[in-house]
């Protein structure tokens, strides 16, 4: 699949994830991620915390039943194993492809010191490298910091503090590799994305709306989705500022926003993009905390039971 341009053109499947009966997202989609052969990972807060799908959309199977205490990022290794960040648990684990678990990264329930750099408190999301299987974990609400891993799970590298010079965060809320030599890093409250080497070193930084997710695109597809969260309260119903997912070249220039104008319900907008992914065929994937986004709006403040019905969390954007 050909990188991306300008002239690329999306259009979105409505209605792509088929949920069977009983199950449900309730509780946020928090990140999606493809394997080898384009099913799709989605690691949510709801009955089935890793469901997969095929790319028609049809349920596969769930796991991780009693695993997880507030899923948040997921990938998916060049092996199909499947990685999962747990951002309340204090955790990251590698599992096998039918879910059994394979090592452990933290202790669960058990964070680090808040703001200290040691491992973890409340983690984010997970990289890996292509090649060597090296980890790469922002540990992004309550620390300002990225760990490297060896593929085994032993701890190489940190690096990052509070702030906003380069190589500072606020709130590291989502890292992907940039090739095979530098991660990215959507340093959500900065708004910006940064770029490293895989050893730490600041390379540069794009400005862009409030990024709470990046990826790469697959193959020879080079171009970056970035989800790009909703304006504060105070700007709702300003268009053009968030529930969009922002692509750029793998220069950080703009291409084009895929997603209307304003944040909603419809089969062309996004509430919430808290997870982006794509497949080999180009099509793009968005997991969406549409539910934390519900009691978020000043009109639902206070509500204790989330709307009748499922709230769409899970979207797909295909390639034309």
């Amino acid at each position: 699949m050909t990188t991306v341009n300008s002239k690329t053109k999306f259009e979105p499947v409505a209605g792509w994830a088929k949920l069977p009966m009983g199950v449900t997202f309730r509780g946020d989609a928090t990140s999606v991620s493809v394997d080898s052969k384009d099913n799709v990972y989605v690691f949510n807060r709801g009955t089935e915390p890793i469901a997969v799908f095929d790319k028609n959309g049809h349920f596969l199977r769930g796991m991780g039943h009693g695993m997880f205490v507030r899923p948040h990022g997921i990938e998916i290794d060049q092996d199909d194993n499947i990685y999962v960040v747990d951002d309340d648990g204090h955790f990251v684990q590698k599992l096998s492809n039918d879910g059994e678990v394979i090592f452990t990264l933290g202790k669960k329930g058990v964070p680090c010191d808040w703001q200290s750099g040691d491992m973890f408190n409340r983690p984010t999301d997970i990289a890996i490298h292509p090649e060597s299987g090296d980890l790469f974990v922002s540990d992004g609400y309550g620390n300002s910091r990225i760990h490297k891993f060896d593929s085994d799970g032993k701890h190489l590298i940190s690096w990052g503090e509070p702030g906003t010079d380069s190589g500072q965060f606020s709130l590291p809320h989502n890292i992907s590799m940039l090739g095979d030599d530098r991660v990215i890093v959507a340093d959500r409250e900065n708004f910006r994305l940064q770029i490293f080497t895989t050893n730490g070193e600041f390379v540069e930084q794009i400005h862009i709306h409030h990024p709470m997710s990046v990826t790469q695109g697959k193959g020879d597809d080079k171009a970056l989705y970035v989800g790009e969260m909703i304006p504060p309260p105070v700007q709702q119903g300003v268009p053009n500022l968030g529930a969009r997912i922002a692509i750029l070249s793998s220069s950080g220039e703009f291409l084009q926003h895929v997603g209307g104008s304003l944040p909603g319900l419809g089969a062309d907008q996004f509430t919430a993009p808290h997870g982006v992914s794509t497949d080999s065929e180009g099509s793009i994937y968005a997991a969406e905390v549409a539910w934390t986004n519900y009691f978020s709006r000043s009109e639902n403040s206070g509500l204790e039971e989330p709307p009748l019905g499922e709230v769409i969390s899970l979207r797909k954007w295909r390639r034309t």
